[in-house]
């Protein structure tokens, strides 16, 4: 079927739902001055009424775009009532507190957080994000559950966009580029997330098809705005996984206000549930804060500051891994030897001014500088012994190896140091006239790598040192004739590299507003570039340049049904970063080409009413032909690339998201997607790309108790499709297409709000000093699922058999909370 024809049955299908009229809605709770809840209150407001439940839960439909007066009645009680503007479409949430003694009228100002429905971009509701259980929580952890966004590893803070991998998705926080460390190659290394989710304001998420104002990345855009403080707060949360502390301060004359966090995480209590048995000392600890200064009416400077420092102490001792099937049973058994010591520190800093040249008129600055120090130090000795396992019930060694296949040792060794220091320069403007708006914008970026790679790995099989395949043996009957050469590691990567990388991109985009008869309709044309050279590799850098044109169409047909239509794409090109230039060997390639993306995306918002309460279906369809493909292997969330541009590729799918109020009062939403992603590599034919995730299903689901409001529950369930198993090294990955089992994962957890001012008066005794307080429990991986990371390969010298063992994920994990906001 051809993409018009599709376009037309997306059309056809979601015109029959029911209407959604052009209104917005207040809802809230109402509340005695004992914080009891008060049914049977009259709401009413431009002849639209309603009443209040038995949990005092009330909800209103009013006029958008317009001032309107609510007013709120009871036999018993004083009348209220509030004025309030809002936008289409928009939800406010307003709780109230009724007496008997005086009536209370007021006007509330309402800065509504705009839906971007034109731009094809996902708003996520902070609160949802703190919230929201999960074994990393925080923003990435709700982007996990959306559809197109895949991750099977729930111990990283990494996703993967829609075909793409960990390198190709942007995150900007207040309109400034972040950046991860370089070297960390597992999961469980992490430690925190650049986003401190305490300070967000606004969360906005695009997963293909963004505007020309986003960088050269061919997946994703996630844009953060930290919020800028009113007056003094502070909130705190402490678990077993860790704490956080972030304080709001405001000058008196209100021109400084500043917020700032600091966390600490340890990840022991989630990786003493896997397979292995460890020592692990871990200690992920960042500082961050955002300082804002209103110098005048036009003139505004911030800061945005992070430090963090990641101390990573491994010690293995053990492990012991069942596998196979239920008819042949097999289990590796590893004793290990030897530790592991990595260190990550980052230092971050950038300053942002903005000044309001006129009324049209603006003008954006922005520096920034990254320093990461980067070590990874191990040396680990594992002797395995791989059988199989006794399956007969009633045995005495039931569960236990009764045939040994193999036995053998592997050593690895590592001294990988990096320095990297990044500089950023950009100047943006933004013109705006009438429906119009023209934005541009210039950057400059250094970035200064110097990196020492020293890694080696031997294998030992039943006595048997192996030499890697690349080796040019004298003899193919090994080992039953003596070989007499020289013993050589099964890999060996030793690299020193220092290099410069600059870089000038600059971009240019329009946007307009504009009516086909009564029909609303938007327009975003872009075009960006990019120039850069890498200097001081073995071989001559040559400077490289690319244009990227982009563009969006969206339309709100002038129907009783509330829909948005949007078609957006154009070339997408992502210039190779430091790690995209590092081939297998660690050997810099300065002529790397970028890797190049053509989008195409038409997606469909459909705004609806089901049992009286607001839902929306957002749809897309995708399709990307990429070329210039620079090949790449995953091991946990270490991407090694091949350092070159032999292969092309193609991710086409379709995602499905239904969000709305399930529960009265709470958002929630089910998502699904379909992907299929595949490689042709130097013309050998198409195989799946390591990121191939077929199957997608994530639901995020909020409730509460009727009878006691206060108990709430939070449900975070993702289920995934099994993703390539990958390949043992030297191996040709067309030779190894088997798959990892499907991922299967449940986070819950359970929320008793002790105090919420919202929704009540302060309480009078201590825990009146708090705007909020809980107390909760969290259930990471409910159903105690076994999930797969990656595979081990072990290689058997007898059998000359190689054995692809799962690496398994976290168990069923318990978690206490508590949170409180001063």
């Amino acid at each position: 079927m051809s993409i018009s024809k599709i376009i037309l049955v997306f059309v056809v299908f979601w015109t029959g739902f029911s209407s959604f009229a052009q209104s917005a809605r207040v809802k809230g709770i109402i509340l005695d001055n004992n914080n009891q809840p008060i049914d049977n209150v009259n709401v009413s407001c431009s002849g639209s009424s309603a009443q209040s439940d038995t949990n005092g839960f009330y909800q209103i439909k009013i006029p958008a775009d317009k001032k309107v007066i609510i007013v709120f009645t009871h036999v018993a009680l004083k009348k209220a009532a509030i004025s309030v503007t809002l936008e289409s479409s928009e939800d406010y949430e307003f709780n109230l507190v009724m007496n008997d003694q005086q009536e209370q009228i007021g006007e509330i100002i309402v800065t509504a957080n705009k839906r971007r429905e034109v731009q094809g971009i996902t708003v996520i509701n902070p609160e949802v994000i703190r919230k929201m259980p999960g074994a990393n929580a925080g923003i990435e952890n709700i982007l996990k559950v959306l559809p197109g966004v895949n991750s099977n590893n729930e111990l990283s803070t990494q996703y993967a966009v829609r075909g793409g991998n960990y390198d190709e998705n942007l995150v900007y926080v207040n309109e400034i580029e972040v950046y991860r460390p370089f070297l960390i190659r597992s999961g469980q290394q992490e430690g925190l997330s650049f986003t401190n989710t305490d300070l967000v304001q606004n969360v906005d998420f695009s997963a293909g098809g963004f505007q020309a104002k986003f960088g050269d990345k061919l997946s994703s855009v996630l844009d953060i705005t930290y919020r800028k403080p009113t007056k003094f707060g502070a909130s705190f949360e402490a678990s077993l996984l860790g704490a956080s502390l972030s304080v709001d301060a405001v000058s008196k004359d209100k021109k400084w206000n500043a917020i700032s966090g600091i966390r600490y995480r340890n990840n022991s209590l989630l990786v003493k549930s896997q397979d292995s048995q460890t020592n692990f000392k871990p200690s992920f600890v960042d500082v961050q804060t955002n300082v804002n200064y209103q110098a005048s009416a036009k003139w505004q400077w911030s800061f945005l500051g992070n430090i963090s420092q990641n101390n990573y102490q491994y010690e293995p001792l053990t492990r012991q891994t069942k596998f196979g099937t239920v008819d042949k049973p097999m289990a590796l058994s590893v004793y290990y030897e030897g530790q592991e010591k990595d260190k990550y520190d980052t230092y971050f800093g950038a300053i942002k001014t903005t000044y309001k040249v006129s009324d049209n008129f603006t003008l954006k600055f922005i520096g920034s500088a990254f320093h990461t120090l980067e070590q990874e130090y191990f040396d680990i000795l594992a002797q395995y012994r791989l059988g199989d396992v006794d399956a007969t019930i009633g045995s005495d060694t039931y569960g236990d190896v009764s045939f040994t296949r193999g036995i053998g040792s592997q050593l690895h060794h590592a001294r990988n140091d990096l320095d990297a220091f990044i500089v950023n320069a950009e100047i943006k403007g933004v013109h705006e006239w009438r429906r119009n708006q023209l934005e541009w914008g210039i950057k400059y970026t250094r970035e200064s790598i110097r990196d020492r790679v020293i890694e080696w790995e031997v294998i030992d099989s039943a006595g048997f040192s192996i030499n890697p395949p690349i080796i040019d043996l004298p003899k193919k009957d090994q080992p039953y004739f003596p070989y007499t050469g020289p013993l050589v590691p099964y890999q060996n990567v030793r690299a020193i590299n220092f290099n410069t990388i600059n870089r000038f991109s600059a971009y240019g985009q329009w946007s307009r507003k504009s009516y086909v008869g009564n029909n609303e309709i938007w327009i975003n044309a872009g075009m960006r570039m990019h120039s850069w050279e890498v200097l001081g590799a073995l071989e001559q850098g040559k400077s490289q340049f690319v244009f990227s044109p982009r563009a969006q169409l969206a339309l709100k047909p002038n129907w009783e049904k509330e829909m948005v239509f949007r078609i957006s794409g154009g070339w997408y090109h992502q210039p190779p970063f430091y790690r995209e230039l590092r081939n297998a060997d660690g050997v810099v390639r300065p002529n790397v080409k970028a890797q190049q993306s053509v989008h195409f995306v038409a997606s469909n918002d459909y705004s609806f009413e089901m049992c009286s309460r607001p839902f929306k279906l957002i749809s897309e369809l995708y399709y990307k032909s990429l070329t210039d493909v620079n090949t790449y292997t995953i091991d946990n969330v270490r991407i090694r690339y091949a350092a070159s541009n032999v292969a092309k590729a193609y991710a086409q799918g379709l995602d499905f998201r239904l969000n709305g109020e399930f529960v009265p009062g709470t958002e929630s939403w089910f998502s699904f997607g379909y992907l299929k992603t595949e490689e042709n590599s130097e013309g050998k034919g198409y195989i799946a790309r390591p990121t191939d995730q077929r199957l997608k299903f994530g639901i995020l689901f909020q409730d509460y108790m009727p009878t006691i409001p206060s108990m709430k529950l939070y449900l975070n369930l993702v289920y995934n499709t099994g993703l390539p198993g990958g390949s043992p090294s030297y191996s040709d990955p067309y030779l190894y297409q088997n798959r990892l089992n499907d991922y299967r994962r449940v986070d819950i957890g359970f929320s008793k709000v002790l105090v919420d001012n919202a929704i009540g008066k302060s309480k009078t005794n201590w825990l009146g000093n708090f705007k909020e307080l809980s107390v909760g429990l969290e259930i990471f991986n409910l159903f105690n699922n076994q999930n797969a990371i990656t595979n081990t390969w072990v290689r058997d010298v007898y059998s000359k058999s190689e054995y692809a063992i799962p690496n398994y994920m976290t168990t069923r994990v318990f978690n206490v909370k508590l949170s409180a906001k001063l």
